[in-house]
């Protein structure tokens, strides 16, 4: 029982590394000069250490950054603390104490402190003193350390502090207890003529060039079981193998058995989050989450929402009228090889109105700007592409009757005005019409001169 104690101890203590940092360094710091003292401070050429003034002035100022880099990664981690009980879950704090990375840092940087101090007690005089050449240099590789360190912890901290980062961290943790304790064989749910996924992870990137090139090789069509984006679970399916030419279940496992599963399962990447810059609906789900979470309480912040939905109705607009990546992709000879599902206009659509429309009905702000960016986006889209508008425009006219009694501001809600509230035909006057004088009159209104 004891051991297990200390155990649990050493694992959740948050001053159990920095403390043994701080002893290595005392040793460090004591051993180096007993070695100088040892070999007369001639152990190191003074062309390497400067003179005492220039160690003097080095120390000094490596001694305040490091005071400073101690304070900011103590901060840091009081803010992803306070962050993640205010808006995440107060019982992740503990995984949050217990994070090495932090604790390394805060233990190297008083290490290293401790090491500097111990150093300047050891310089004598100004110009031509001695300097304790192996406590110097010592000093130089704690301080290129310390700023690797710092940079490594920055980049830490910056990806802890994401929503992914806390939930892979719980999650992370819960699937090494599982490995640790039933082996590490996933549970694999993909039946014959599949190929799984060995690690969970959102779909980011995928190679279709070389997906096509091993499908060819093989003699096969690969379907991609997720979308973009999609989370795909350890063990589960990432791509199914069809045959090319035969459509008999023997040549449907010719065609599996002809590929390895790491030669296709490599040209997919799986990262802890999606990116925007492969994933176009991502951009639009980011922008969707900006939207609703303003006008939720206690923000009713609707003019970020507009701001937001500037976007989204930019975005829709830049590809009404384009053709949208179909899923079907060739080889050189015109043959399917990889075949994905892709986001269609509708689902664009949906996925930039549905939430907001829901969030927003009782907010004239929103309803008022979703009528101009859906009148808009009418006019530039195809005849193919007006049904999804044209549901979305028959929903909000139903939430927003739902949200408001009277008539007059069931009107004044669905009346389209690009900025919410401030350039709608209600709020707006038409500019006056001036007639320009002709030539003739103009001269007789010119003053004489002289």
């Amino acid at each position: 029982m004891s051991m297990l104690r200390i155990q649990r101890f050493v694992r959740s203590s948050l001053w159990l590394v920095p403390i043994g940092c701080l002893i290595a360094g005392a040793v460090l710091g004591v051993g180096t000069i007993a070695l100088d003292r040892l070999t007369g401070y001639e152990l190191v050429p003074p062309s390497l250490t400067g003179t005492p003034s220039d160690a003097q002035t080095i120390l000094s100022s490596f001694a305040t950054a490091l005071v400073s880099l101690t304070t900011l990664v103590l901060t840091v981690t009081l803010v992803a603390v306070q962050l993640a009980m205010g808006q995440f879950s107060p019982r992740i704090v503990g995984a949050l104490l217990a994070d090495r990375w932090s604790q390394l840092a805060i233990g190297l940087f008083g290490a290293s402190f401790l090491v500097v101090v111990l150093t300047l007690r050891e310089i004598r005089g100004s110009d031509t003193g001695t300097v304790p050449g192996a406590s110097m240099v010592l000093c130089y590789v704690l301080m290129f350390a310390s700023i690797v360190v710092l940079i490594l912890f920055v980049h830490h901290a910056g990806q802890g502090l994401r929503v992914a980062g806390l939930i892979d961290l719980v999650g992370d943790r819960s699937r090494e207890f599982i490995v640790r304790e039933h082996g590490e064989l996933p549970v694999v749910t993909g039946g014959t003529g599949e190929i799984v996924a060995d690690q969970p992870g959102n779909v980011v990137r995928v190679d279709r060039l070389a997906l096509v090139a091993a499908a060819r090789q093989a003699d096969c069509v690969l379907e991609l079981v997720p979308v973009m984006g999609d989370f795909v679970v350890g063990g589960a399916p990432l791509f199914r193998v069809h045959p090319s030419t035969r459509s008999t279940a023997t040549a449907d496992r010719d065609a599996a058995g002809r590929l390895r599963a790491s030669d296709v399962t490599r040209h997919v990447l799986l990262g802890p989050e999606r990116v925007h810059t492969e994933d176009l609906a991502y951009g639009f789900r980011k922008l969707v989450d900006i939207a609703v979470r303003s006008i939720a309480q206690p923000f009713n912040d609707p003019t970020t929402t507009v701001q937001a939905l500037h976007r989204l109705h930019d975005l829709l607009r830049q590809i009404a009228a384009r053709p949208l990546p179909g899923g079907e992709h060739r080889d050189e000879d015109g043959v399917i090889r990889l075949v994905e599902r892709t986001v269609s206009w509708d689902g664009y659509v949906r996925l930039a109105f549905d939430e907001v429309r829901l969030a927003g009905a009782s907010e004239p702000q929103v309803t008022r700007k979703m009528c101009a960016a859906l009148a808009d986006l009418k006019s530039v889209a195809p005849p193919d592409r007006q049904e999804p508008l044209d549901r979305q425009l028959r929903l909000l006219n139903a939430a927003v009757r739902r949200s408001h009694e009277d008539e007059e501001d069931v009107v004044a809600a669905l009346m389209p005005d690009t900025e919410g509230i401030g350039s709608g035909a209600d709020v707006t006057a038409a500019p006056r019409p001036t007639r320009i004088p002709n030539r003739a009159e103009a001269t007789e209104r010119q003053p004489a001169h002289g």
